[in-house]
C-alpha cells in the first residue's frame, strides 16, 4: 500500500510538471550540487542569446562545462572571457561558487548593476572589463580582502572611488580606466600594487603623493581633465598641460585661458590636453610676454629702417660727389661702362643690351638665401580647401577642450569621438607616441600634407593635425554609422547577419575605388586596410579611413593581433619592409571574403578556388541554385587572385574594379532574365 502510494505521488508530480514546468534552478534545485545550481541561473539572466551550452538532458558533469574548472567537484576558476555574452548579471547566481578563485568575464555585453558578491570570500581574481556595467563601485567588492587582481575598465561605472579601496591591501592590479568615475582619487596605499590605471575618467583634484601612485607614470592618470599634481607634472594653480613648456602665438584671451578644460556633459573622458593649447599659460604671464615681445619687434623694425635711410643717403651722396651714373641703357641704345667692376656685379657689354622704352622700369629684387624648413610645432594645422568647412569652424583651445568618447584602439593609435561647445562633431585619432618616435617632426608634416590633400567620395577626409613634444593628433569628420566590422560581425546592440549580395557587391566597388585613388596619387599605397578602418557614411556609402598613416608608425614590431596579421600581405607580416599598392590588394581579397562570409581574416582559410566557393556557400548558407550563385563564383575568384602569396602575380585595383563591374552586368542579366521568364 505505501508503494503503490508512492508511486502514485511520483506519478503526479511528473504530470503537474509537464503541466507547470519550472525554471532549471527551482525544479532541479532539490537534487543538483550547488555550484551546478549557480551556474544555471546565471546562465539564465547573462545569456540570452544561448552561447554557453550547459545543459541537463545528457549525462552531465558541470566541472566539464566551458570555461569552468572544478577543484574536489567545487568550482574555483570561471573564465567566459569573449563567449557571446549578453544580459545581466543577477543576484543569487555566482555568489553562490563560495569556492571561487578567478572569475572573468570580460569582453562581453553584460549590463546592469553588479550583484554583491561578498560570499565570495576566496575570490582572488575579478575581471569585469569591455562590458557594459553601471552604477557605483559595489560596496560589497571591498570586502573581498583576498583580491588580488580588479579590473573594471570600459564600462560605464560612475561616482566616486572610495577610499575604503584601500582595505584591500593585497591589491596589486587595480584597472578602472574608461568608466565615469568622478570626484578625487583617494591615497592609495597598496604594497604590493604593480599595475593600475585610472585614465578616461572625469577625476578631479591633486593626485595624493602616496608611495604606491609615485610608482605610475602620466599614461596611468590622462586623459582625466580636472586632474593636477606633480605626479603629472601639472600646476594644480592652473591646470597647465603635462607637458607644456611654450606659448602659443594664437592663444585665446586671458580670461579663457585661466580656465580648467571642461569636462563631458554625459560622463565621457576629456581629450587629452596637450602641448602647445592655449589653456596653459595664466593671463598674467601671456600679457607680459606678449608686451616684450610686440616692444622688442618693434625696436628691431625700428632700427633696420634706420640702416636702410642711412645706407640710401650715403649711395645719393657718393654719386653726387663722384658722378658716376648707375649702368642702365639709355634712350639711343648707348650703355655707360662704369669705371670699376663692383664687388656684386660685373660689367656686361653693351652689345648685350637692348634698349627700353621711357616707361620701362628696371626693378632689382633681392632674393633671400634658401632656408631650411622648419616644422610647425604647436599649431593645429588645416588641410585641404578652406572652405571646405574646416579652418575658422574650431581652434585648438575648442579642440582640447571637447568631450571625448572612446572609439577603439588599432595599430596606428586611439580614436575618439569629440563633441565640441558648439555641438560640433569630429573623430580624432592619437598616435601613441612610442609607435611615431621613428618619424621626425618634418617628416610627419610633410607626409600629412600629402595626405591632406587626398580628396575622394569614399574616403574620410583627413580635415587637420597637430604636433608637439612627441604628441601627434589627425584630425577627421565624424562618420555617424559605425565601422563595416560591426555591420557584418554585430555589435552590443544589434546581432551579426551575412549582408544582403548587392549590399556586398555596393561595398565593394566602393573600397576598391577608394583604393585606386590612392594608388594614382602620389600617397601610393593605404598600409592599413581592415573592416574597421571602413566607416559607413551619411548615405552608408563605404569610406576608407586612417588611409597612409601605416608608413608613420615603427613597422619593426609585427602585430599580436591574428586579425591584423592575417591581412598584411606575406611579404611584410614578418618583416620591416614598407608596404605597397600590391599589399592593399592582398588586403583586399582578405576583406573580400570577410564580407562575403563574416568570418574575421584569421578564420579564413587557405584552399583551392574551388573549395574556397563551397566554404564561401557553407558560410553564406545558401546552395548552387541560388540567383546570386553566378555573381557568388566570380567574387570568390576575384578574392582568390588578389590572396595569392606572389605579389606579381595579384592584379592591379584597376583590374579589380573591372571584374567587380561585370559580375554587377552578370547580376543584372540573370534578374532580367527571370523577369522575362516569369512574364
Amino acid at each position: 500500500m505505501t508503494l503503490f502510494f508512492l508511486y502514485s505521488l511520483l506519478f503526479l508530480l511528473l504530470r503537474f510538471s509537464a503541466a507547470y514546468p519550472l525554471p532549471a534552478t527551482d525544479y532541479f534545485n532539490s537534487f543538483l550540487p550547488s555550484d551546478a545550481v549557480a551556474l544555471l541561473s546565471f546562465k539564465s539572466t547573462a545569456d540570452l542569446d544561448d552561447k554557453l551550452l550547459y545543459s541537463l538532458t545528457e549525462p552531465y558533469d558541470y566541472c566539464q562545462w566551458r570555461g569552468v574548472e572544478c577543484s574536489q567537484d567545487r568550482v574555483v576558476r570561471l573564465v567566459l572571457k569573449g563567449v557571446g555574452l549578453r544580459g545581466r548579471f543577477s543576484p543569487e547566481t555566482l555568489s553562490r561558487l563560495d569556492q571561487l578563485r578567478v572569475l572573468s568575464l570580460e569582453d562581453n555585453s553584460l549590463s546592469g548593476s553588479i550583484p554583491d558578491l561578498s560570499p565570495l570570500v576566496n575570490l582572488r581574481t575579478l575581471t569585469l572589463s569591455r562590458n557594459g556595467f553601471s552604477g557605483a563601485l559595489p560596496p560589497s567588492l571591498l570586502s573581498l580582502r583576498r583580491l588580488l587582481v580588479l579590473d573594471l575598465s570600459y564600462n560605464n561605472f560612475s561616482g566616486e572611488i572610495p577610499s575604503d579601496i584601500n582595505a584591500l591591501t593585497r591589491l596589486s592590479s587595480l584597472n578602472l580606466e574608461f568608466n565615469r568615475f568622478n570626484g578625487e582619487l583617494p591615497p592609495l596605499n597598496q604594497s604590493y600594487m604593480t599595475s593600475f590605471n585610472v585614465s578616461g575618467n572625469k577625476l578631479t583634484g591633486k593626485i595624493p603623493m602616496t608611495a604606491t601612485l609615485l610608482r605610475f607614470n602620466v599614461s596611468s592618470f590622462w586623459p582625466n581633465a580636472g586632474l593636477c599634481g606633480e605626479i603629472i607634472n601639472r600646476s594644480c594653480g592652473s591646470l597647465s598641460p603635462p607637458f607644456f613648456d611654450s606659448s602659443k602665438p594664437n592663444a585665446t584671451s586671458s580670461s579663457s585661458a585661466s580656465q580648467p578644460p571642461q569636462t563631458a556633459q554625459n560622463g565621457e573622458a576629456t581629450l587629452p590636453t596637450l602641448p602647445g593649447s592655449s589653456v596653459s599659460k595664466k593671463s598674467k604671464n601671456g600679457w607680459l610676454v606678449l608686451g616684450f615681445t610686440i616692444g622688442l619687434a618693434s625696436l628691431v623694425v625700428l632700427g633696420l629702417c634706420l640702416v636702410v635711410y642711412s645706407l640710401v643717403i650715403k649711395n645719393r651722396r657718393d654719386d653726387e660727389d663722384n658722378d658716376v651714373t648707375m649702368f642702365q641703357p639709355n634712350l639711343k641704345g648707348d650703355t655707360t661702362q662704369p669705371p670699376t667692376e663692383s664687388l656684386t656685379a660685373r660689367a656686361v657689354p653693351a652689345s648685350s643690351i637692348k634698349p627700353l622704352k621711357r616707361e620701362e622700369e628696371v626693378k632689382i629684387q633681392i632674393q633671400a638665401p634658401p632656408q631650411k624648413r622648419v616644422p610647425r610645432s604647436g599649431d593645429l594645422i588645416f588641410c585641404g580647401d578652406v572652405n571646405e568647412g574646416g579652418e575658422g569652424m574650431y581652434t585648438l583651445d575648442q579642440l582640447m577642450r571637447a568631450s571625448a568618447e572612446l572609439l577603439g584602439r588599432g595599430s596606428v593609435g586611439t580614436t575618439y569621438k569629440a563633441v565640441m561647445v558648439n555641438q560640433m562633431i569630429v573623430t580624432v585619432k592619437r598616435f601613441a607616441p612610442s609607435k611615431t618616435a621613428v618619424t621626425s617632426d618634418l617628416e610627419f608634416e610633410n607626409h600629412m600634407e600629402k595626405v591632406g590633400t587626398l580628396r575622394h567620395p569614399n574616403l574620410v577626409p583627413t580635415k587637420a593635425y597637430f604636433q608637439s613634444n612627441g604628441e601627434r593628433l589627425v584630425i577627421y569628420d565624424y562618420q555617424p554609422n559605425g565601422s563595416l566590422f560591426n555591420l557584418i560581425h554585430g555589435s552590443r546592440t544589434s546581432k551579426a547577419k551575412p549582408l544582403h549580395w548587392t549590399s556586398c557587391l555596393k561595398i565593394a566597388e566602393d573600397v576598391a575605388q577608394a583604393l585606386h585613388y590612392i594608388h594614382q596619387s602620389s600617397a601610393k599605397f593605404h598600409g592599413n586596410l581592415k573592416s574597421t578602418n571602413i566607416l559607413l557614411g551619411h548615405d552608408f556609402e563605404a569610406c576608407l579611413t586612417d588611409h597612409c598613416l601605416s608608413v608613420l608608425i615603427d613597422s619593426s614590431v609585427p602585430p599580436s593581433d591574428p586579425d591584423i596579421a592575417s591581412y598584411k600581405a606575406p611579404e611584410i607580416r614578418k618583416s620591416a619592409n614598407s608596404p605597397t599598392s600590391k599589399c592593399d590588394v592582398y588586403s583586399f581579397g582578405v576583406f573580400l571574403f570577410e564580407l562575403l562570409t563574416g568570418k574575421p581574416a584569421s578564420r579564413q582559410p587557405f584552399m583551392a578556388e574551388n573549395n574556397m566557393l563551397d566554404w564561401v556557400r557553407a558560410m553564406r548558407q545558401e546552395d548552387k541554385k541560388s540567383k546570386e550563385e553566378n555573381g557568388l563564383e566570380m567574387m570568390t575568384q576575384t578574392a582568390c587572385l588578389c590572396r595569392v602569396t606572389s605579389p606579381d602575380k595579384r592584379p592591379t585595383m584597376r583590374e579589380v574594379i573591372k571584374m567587380i563591374q561585370d559580375i554587377k552586368e552578370s547580376v543584372v542579366m540573370t534578374e532580367e532574365n527571370d523577369k522575362f521568364q516569369y512574364s
